[in-house]
């Protein structure tokens, strides 16, 4: 039985922020291979830890002193004991996207 936070996050793609600071600190978390992206449209928000596929994540052209850019970033993490793979897009300007969860 799937939990309903994961039900709702892997149905439509959701806006979503990169957490915490800027995109020279999102770039230093990417480098780490784990970031913090927080889903805006639950109720209060959920904040989610990735741990990178750098296989998979795209930088681009990705220009992070200029904050310029778009990246894509692929992770697996557990949420609610449900093993789940983040896919997010990245405007490194504002540093909001969407993505969803999958299977």
């Amino acid at each position: 039985m799937t939990d309903n936070l994961v039900k709702h996050l892997s149905t439509g793609r959701h806006p979503l922020v990169a957490a915490r600071g800027s995109s020279a600190d999102l770039k230093e978390s990417i480098e780490r291979g784990f970031v913090l992206l927080k889903f805006i449209d639950t109720r209060g928000g959920t904040e989610l830890g990735v741990e990178l596929d750098k296989q998979r994540t795209v930088l681009g052209n990705a220009d992070f002193v200029r904050g310029q850019g778009v990246i894509q970033l692929v992770g697996r993490l557990t949420l609610n004991d449900e093993s789940v793979e983040l896919c997010a897009e990245v405007d490194l300007a504002t540093l909001k996207g969407e993505g969803n969860l999958a299977f």
